[in-house]
C-alpha cells in the first residue's frame, strides 16, 4: 500500500499498516482548524527518512498539507482536507483518489503540550468488529491497492460512536510530528 503510505505521510495523518477504512460522506467543511495546526512540522516515515510537512489554509475551512521527504526534496505531495471538532476530539477528512475507492478518509488528531501533532487512524480490525456487531453499517471493498472497508453509515451516526470515550480503542496512533520553528 505504498500509495496509501504516501498519502498518509503527505497529510501527516493516516499511516496505515493494513486495510483502509473509508467513508461515503466527508466531514462538512464548516469549521476552522485550530491556528496551532497551521505551519511547519517534521517527523520520520516508516523507513526512518526525515519528512517535512507544511499545513496552510486553502480557502474557507479548507486546508492544504504539503509533504516532502528530505531525501527527495523535489518530490512534493499535496492534499486538501477539512477539519471538524466533535466532543473532545478533532477530526480531519480528505478525499481519496479513485484507485483507493474515491471515497473519504477520517482521522483524529490532537495538538499536545509538547508541541506535537499526533494523528490517530481508525483501526481496521476494530472497525470491522463494529460492523459485524451492526453498530455501524459497512462492507469490504476492493481497491487497486488492496482491501478496504467502506462505512455506509451517515456521519450523524458515525461521529457519536467515535466521540464516546468507551470506544477510544478504535483509534491507533499513526504518526507524531514535532513543530518546526516557533
Amino acid at each position: 500500500m505504498k500509495t496509501w503510505r504516501v498519502l498518509v505521510t503527505a497529510m501527516a495523518f493516516l499511516l496505515l499498516g493494513g486495510c483502509l477504512v473509508t467513508f461515503k460522506e466527508p466531514l462538512p467543511a464548516s469549521e476552522a482548524a485550530p491556528d496551532a495546526l497551521l505551519g511547519k512540522w517534521a517527523s520520520t516515515n516508516a523507513w526512518g527518512e526525515p519528512l517535512d510537512l507544511q499545513i496552510s489554509r486553502a480557502g474557507q475551512h479548507r486546508y492544504k498539507a504539503v509533504s516532502t521527504s528530505q531525501s527527495q526534496p523535489v518530490k512534493r505531495d499535496e492534499y486538501l482536507f477539512s477539519v471538524s471538532r466533535h466532543g473532545n476530539r478533532w477530526y480531519l477528512s480528505a478525499p481519496l483518489p479513485g484507485k483507493l475507492g474515491g471515497h473519504f478518509i477520517l482521522a483524529g488528531f490532537e495538538l499536545n503540550k509538547a508541541r506535537e501533532l499526533v494523528v490517530y487512524n481508525l483501526d481496521p480490525e476494530a472497525i470491522n468488529q463494529v460492523i459485524a456487531q451492526k453498530i455501524l453499517l459497512g462492507s469490504r471493498v476492493e481497491t487497486a491497492e488492496g482491501d478496504a472497508t467502506l462505512i455506509d453509515s451517515p456521519m450523524s451516526q458515525v461521529l457519536p460512536y467515535l466521540d464516546d470515550p468507551a470506544n477510544a480503542d478504535v483509534f491507533v496512533e499513526a504518526v507524531r510530528y514535532q513543530r518546526v520553528g516557533k
